[in-house]
């Protein structure tokens, strides 16, 4: 279960596009940091026409993607600690975040941590939304 500011988080905020989060191994304590989307598109078609719907992901049952992190998960079925470590509205935003917090928590060579690579391309244009919300945030 995802747990943001210490409480179960059953349904995305309004507007929310996903989330960066932690997992923990409580039986190893190796860590992981992620991204996860709340919902993505699948074109479907009906009487030869594509239509866009939106799908909810399967971001309540999600582990990660790590292989492995994965594989402890199948072979010892560990307890896991899953954390949201801040809510996105924009997929750039949420892009930028999760190598954010992979880089400042050196992730890449901390052997604690089940990260193998950050790829990121993001640019100063992509996060115009997310600047307008550090303002504001900070402004109070």
């Amino acid at each position: 279960m995802w747990l943001y500011n210490n409480e179960p988080l059953t349904a995305p905020p309004e507007k929310a596009i996903g989330f960066v989060y932690l997992i923990t191994n409580t039986q190893n304590n190796k860590k992981y940091i992620g991204k996860k989307v709340f919902h993505f598109q699948k074109t479907t078609q009906k009487n030869l026409k594509k239509k866009k719907v939106k799908v909810e992901s399967d971001w309540k049952t999600y582990t990660g993607s790590n292989d492995d992190l994965n594989s402890d998960i199948e072979t010892n079925n560990p307890e896991l600690k899953q954390e949201i470590l801040e809510i996105c509205y924009s997929k750039s935003s949420l892009s930028y975040i999760e190598a954010y917090h992979q880089f400042i928590n050196n992730a890449l060579i901390d052997s604690s941590y089940y990260n193998n690579w950050i790829s990121v391309r993001v640019t100063r244009r992509h996060l115009t939304k997310y600047k307008i919300m550090l303002d504001e945030s900070n402004s109070i």
